[in-house]
Order: C-alpha cells, then sequence, then structure tokens
C-alpha cells in the first residue's frame, strides 16, 4: 500500500507541456476551478492561449479585438462575462446569425443596414420589464443587447410579400415599441409585439407567460375567430417555439438563399427540395408562401402564393425558343378533393422563352383545407413552327400553412368540443372569463383585409 500510495501522481506535477494539452479541453468554469487547486494551476490556468479559445468560442473575439482592447485574453474573457455572462449559452449563435445577417445585407439589401438600432442595455431590457410586468426571455434580452431592433422603416428585417394590390412588410420592432404594444387585453394577454408591418397592421407576437391556451414564449399570428360570438376568440398561427428558434431560422433561411431577394427585400418564399421540374430545354421551379392576414382558421380559409421560376437553358438552340400558350393544373386537397383548372397563358402574359431567359411570375390561391398541392403543365409552340406544339412539366409543390392552435373557448357550445391542432393535449393556460374587452382595436391584426372581401383565386 505504501508503494502504491508512493507512485501516486499529482496533475498539478506533471510538466507544463502535457499539463497545458490537458487543460486546453476544459471549458472556462474548469478553468476557474484549477485556478483555486494549486498556484501552480493558478498561474498556468490563466494563460493566454488558453482563454484565446474560451473568448473565440463564446465571445467570437479574435486576434485584432484583444488587440484593441489592450489587456490579455484572461482579462477580456472576464470583460466580457461581467456584461454578457448572464447570456453565455445564447449569445454565440445570436451574435453569429446577427453577423452573417449584417453580411448578406450589406452585399444584397444594403437599404436595411442603416436601419439596425445599437444593442440595449441590461438597464434598459429591466426597465421595459418593470413597465410590462414580466419578465422577458434571455434569448430575446440576448439578441437585444446585440441589436435593438429596427428602425421604424421600410422595407422590413423580417420579410415583405407584394401580391396585385396587397403588399407588408414586416419591421423588427426595437424594445421600447414593442412594450408600448404589449397585450393585456382578453384573448391576448401578456404578448409582446415582435414584428409590425405599417400597410397591414400585421404583427407577430411573442407569449411572455402560458395563458390562454398559450405556450411561454413561443411566437405566432393572431387570428380572429370570425364565427365566434365572444370577439376574444383568437386562433393562432405558430412561427417558433422560442424567440432564439424564430430567429435563428429566419436568418438561416436569409443568408442561405432560402428566400429570395427582390428589389432589396427579403421575401419569404420557400423553395420545396426537389420542386424542379426539366422538359427539354426548359426547367420550371417554384416556391410557396402562406400569408396569415388574410387567412381564417374559423372559417376555414387559407390563402397561399407562390412563384414560379421558368427558364431556358442558354445552350439551348436558337431554333428551340418557343412561347406560353396556355396552363393546366390539378389541384388536390387534403380531404382528397381533386379540381382541374386550364386557362390561357399565366397571370395574363404569355412569355417567349430564348436561350438564356428567364421568367418569372407570383399568382395566389385559397383553400379551406390547411393542406393541399398543385401539379400541371404549360402548352408552348415553337417560334420557327407554330405547328410545333408541346408541354411542360410543372412540378408537384406543396401548400402547408404553419401548425395552429384554437382558443380554449371559442364558444358556450363550442366549448366542451374543443380540439387543437397542434397537439392533442390542453396547456395549462387560462380560459377567457367573458370580461367584455374590446377586439376592434387590437394591435397587429388587418382587421380590413380579415373582415374584407377575401382574394380571388388566381390559378
Amino acid at each position: 500500500m505504501a508503494a502504491n500510495a508512493s507512485c501516486e501522481l499529482r496533475m498539478d506535477q506533471l510538466p507544463s507541456d502535457p499539463l497545458f494539452h490537458v487543460l486546453s479541453f476544459l471549458g472556462f468554469r474548469d478553468l476557474i476551478h484549477c485556478s483555486f487547486v494549486s498556484r501552480r494551476l493558478n498561474d498556468l490556468s490563466k494563460q493566454n492561449h488558453l482563454w484565446r479559445r474560451q473568448c473565440s468560442e463564446h465571445w467570437l473575439l479574435d486576434d485584432s479585438d484583444r488587440l484593441q482592447s489592450g489587456v490579455s485574453w484572461y482579462c477580456l474573457f472576464k470583460r466580457f462575462y461581467s456584461d454578457l455572462g448572464r447570456y453565455i449559452q445564447y449569445y454565440p449563435a445570436l451574435k453569429r446569425s446577427w453577423d452573417q445577417l449584417k453580411v448578406f445585407l450589406q452585399q444584397r439589401c444594403p437599404r436595411m443596414i442603416s436601419s439596425l438600432k445599437e444593442g440595449a442595455t441590461e438597464v434598459e431590457l429591466s426597465d421595459i420589464e418593470a413597465q410590462i410586468g414580466c419578465r422577458l426571455p434571455e434569448d430575446y434580452r440576448c439578441s437585444y443587447r446585440i441589436h435593438n431592433g429596427q428602425k421604424l422603416v421600410i422595407p422590413g428585417l423580417m420579410g415583405s410579400m407584394s401580391l396585385s394590390n396587397h403588399y407588408r412588410s414586416e419591421v423588427l420592432l426595437d424594445v421600447e415599441t414593442s412594450a408600448g404594444g404589449f397585450q393585456q387585453r382578453k384573448g391576448m394577454r401578456r404578448c409582446l409585439p415582435l414584428t409590425f408591418c405599417f400597410h397591414t397592421g400585421l404583427s407577430q407576437y411573442m407569449a411572455l407567460e402560458p395563458a390562454e391556451g398559450r405556450r411561454m414564449y413561443e411566437s405566432f399570428y393572431p387570428c380572429p375567430d370570425q364565427t365566434a360570438q365572444d370577439p376574444s376568440a383568437i386562433d393562432m398561427f405558430i412561427t417558433g417555439s422560442s424567440f432564439f428558434e424564430w430567429f435563428t431560422l429566419y436568418v438561416h433561411n436569409v443568408v442561405t438563399g432560402e428566400y429570395p431577394i427582390i428589389r432589396d427585400q427579403i421575401f419569404r418564399y420557400e423553395h420545396e427540395k426537389g420542386c424542379v421540374e426539366t422538359t427539354g430545354d426548359i426547367s420550371v421551379s417554384v416556391s410557396t408562401s402562406f400569408l396569415p392576414e388574410l387567412s381564417s382558421v374559423h372559417p376555414p380559409h387559407f390563402f397561399f402564393t407562390y412563384r414560379i421560376r421558368i427558364e431556358m437553358s442558354s445552350s439551348a438552340s436558337p431554333e428551340a425558343s418557343c412561347q406560353l400558350d396556355s396552363r393546366y393544373w390539378k389541384i388536390t386537397t387534403s380531404d382528397g378533393n381533386v379540381e382541374e383548372v386550364q386557362g390561357p397563358g399565366v397571370v395574363g402574359e404569355f412569355p417567349v422563352m430564348t436561350p438564356g431567359k428567364v421568367h418569372e411570375y407570383a399568382s395566389c390561391t385559397t383553400f379551406s383545407t390547411p393542406t393541399e398541392f398543385m401539379e400541371g403543365h404549360y402548352t408552348f409552340h415553337r417560334l420557327a413552327n407554330k405547328e410545333e406544339v408541346f408541354h411542360v412539366a410543372i412540378p408537384r409543390f406543396h401548400m402547408t400553412c404553419p401548425p395552429f392552435r384554437e382558443p380554449l373557448v371559442r364558444t358556450q357550445k363550442a366549448a366542451a368540443s374543443y380540439s387543437s391542432r397542434y397537439d392533442d393535449h390542453e396547456d395549462d393556460g387560462e380560459i377567457c372569463d367573458g370580461d367584455g374587452d374590446d377586439f376592434g382595436d387590437l394591435r397587429g391584426i388587418n382587421m380590413a383585409a380579415l373582415e374584407g372581401p377575401w382574394c380571388p383565386r388566381h390559378i
């Protein structure tokens, strides 16, 4: 036993090189714990190269940042931790998303860069919490420490949509403006707006507490139930389970090109992978978008827009040039109904396709089911020989509205048969108590669009 005890080797007695190698695998908390073990470990655990990695991993700092600070990596880490340490689990991913977004905007949408606001302070965020009487989620606070949203200008950072006479562009609200729109009325209690559109009054909201059937911190578009006797019956189109998911997924779609850039604006069209069909020299691809401001759960009315890109290969022969004559659609809804539609041209146009030519157009359609798909073909004729007529396939593309949740109480008659499309168990939320709040001026709802005539189908 004594011989074995004399052979024991303490970690801090290792030579410096292997000990540094061991320490390089530790996180910042373990490095700090090691500094209390012995004087030697205290000295070694504060070496610059160990904290350079920690600064890069947690604060995304590089050599130029340290040189500008004029302090060691260890002191630089402590400086950032004293300011942002409470957000360390969110900060790297959110900061990286913001940095990627700004680089992208500088190249593709430069007007938006000047609309971004500097980060809010801890004091400002805490004052907002005191003002609204609710705690802001840590991921939301972290993002707003980096950038306090956007100035109230157009175009909006959170995406645009333009179709016929309908236009929207959503601004990412600064925290002060969000607090001014904080909801305490029946049907929307304890909800904070995240975005706002001047043209439609549209907002996405975040639930700060699990009230009225909502889950804490999920984001959503509110949608009034037009069939309910109680005007505070609010359906919800769910857009995210947390601010972190909502924001980072949006940025990912922007910077990876998932969302197209049209006239310096971000359009939230989504392209289904594999949704491309090539017939001869012509390729057709489709992207789609759901418009919550023109949709309704009750009555069921789901509004979609789709954008089609028709492209002729640049290597095609000039003799292959052709003109579109007509379109054919086969539309299948989730309840099994099938409809076939034919018509001349596309949205009133008869595009001519030549080698390298690209023609894009947008159209819209509405359904009474939340999921459906379309497919079909175009009919073309050759310019050199009008008798040569052929079909170009349009790939099948699906249109699916976001998950939605119905209110816990729709009417007294319907309350007993309530069911949720979002999950199959009830949330632990408050039930509307019939306090008679007025719904007419609820922020974030485009009442004119929802109460007026529906946009006709343009297929």
